[in-house]
């Protein structure tokens, strides 16, 4: 599920843009479970995910770390969001910018001493990672679909991301040539506009990232513990799952056990809101759970900057 990640910079290699699918990283969650959908590549448990950033008036479909990224026009809030087939490509400096991660909005400044901050300014939520951790362009989403859906509908997304060795494995699991690359770990954050409860999108957006990106076409192997109450260090109060997989099939050297936290909370404008962190498990250089209970602790809100 993750072909070699590559940045907009790096030059289409699916030359024929795709419908994107409507706001992935705002989308409604499904309180019955993973909802279906997907995209192309490979990667642990055949699942896939998607690197999406968004810039000036331009579509750009390139391999990435999980299936693609793609440069896009629009509004994050534009239910209708998709690229335009007559803009299959997008300018150097238009790339270069998205691929900044402070591009737009400098963000707060880390609340632990050595940490990275990851700022959402769309949605006026940060969080810290570790210093090892390198966090992507405000402007990309990565997301999780189902393997055989043309249509590429997101199970669950997140957006502005950090990700922690984004070439952590490699093999060519889909024997195309091309090596694909699969990252240990990733963390991001979401608006969760239409969901019933924090509670249905912990347990939801964790199995999703799980199902997605671990187990499909298996749902039997996702297990889902109990939904806490969980506040962070900031006063944010919410709802937080952890999902974990088990007995992913080992058709390829990048098919590993997996696992997801999501929390999910309401924000100070009364919208529903989440931070999920989803990475390999059962491995040597498995993040700890008190590394994401650490990360989880960091999430705030904050009010973004016009420069």
């Amino acid at each position: 599920m993750w072909p070699g990640e590559q940045s907009p910079a790096g030059g289409p290699e699916q030359p024929n843009p795709y419908k994107e699918p409507p706001a992935p990283w705002n989308a409604p969650t499904v309180a019955s479970g993973p909802p279906v959908g997907g995209p192309p590549g490979r990667g642990p448990g055949g699942g896939r995910t998607k690197l999406v950033a968004i810039g000036a008036a331009a579509a750009v479909v390139v391999a990435a770390a999980v299936t693609g990224a793609v440069l896009l026009g629009g509004d994050e809030d534009d239910s209708a969001a998709g690229p335009d087939p007559a803009a299959s490509s997008a300018s150097a400096s238009a790339s270069a910018a998205a691929d900044d991660p402070r591009s737009g909005d400098s963000g707060p400044a880390p609340t632990v001493a050595g940490w990275t901050v990851v700022a959402n300014p769309d949605h006026g939520i940060a969080f810290d990672v570790p210093a090892s951790w390198a966090p992507k362009s405000r402007d990309w989403v990565t997301y999780v679909a189902e393997d055989d859906d043309p249509d590429e509908k997101p199970l669950v997304a997140m957006k502005a991301p950090a990700v922690l060795q984004e070439e952590w494995c490699a093999s060519d699991g889909d024997r195309d040539g091309s090596v694909d690359h699969t990252p240990l770990a990733s963390a991001g954050t979401r608006g969760n506009n239409g969901a019933r409860s924090t509670e249905d999108v912990a347990r939801t957006d964790s199995a999703a990232w799980v199902y997605g990106a671990y187990t499909q076409p298996d749902r039997d192997k996702i297990s889902t513990g109990p939904v806490t109450s969980f506040t962070t260090a900031s006063g944010i109060r919410g709802s937080v799952a952890t999902s974990r997989s088990s007995g992913v099939a080992k058709k390829d050297k990048c098919d590993v056990e997996g696992k997801a936290t999501t929390f999910a909370f309401e924000t100070a404008d009364g919208d529903f809101a989440s931070w999920s962190f989803f990475g390999a498990a059962g491995v040597d250089d498995e993040v700890p759970e008190t590394t994401v209970r650490e990360i989880l602790a960091t999430v705030r809100e904050y009010t973004p900057s016009d420069s």
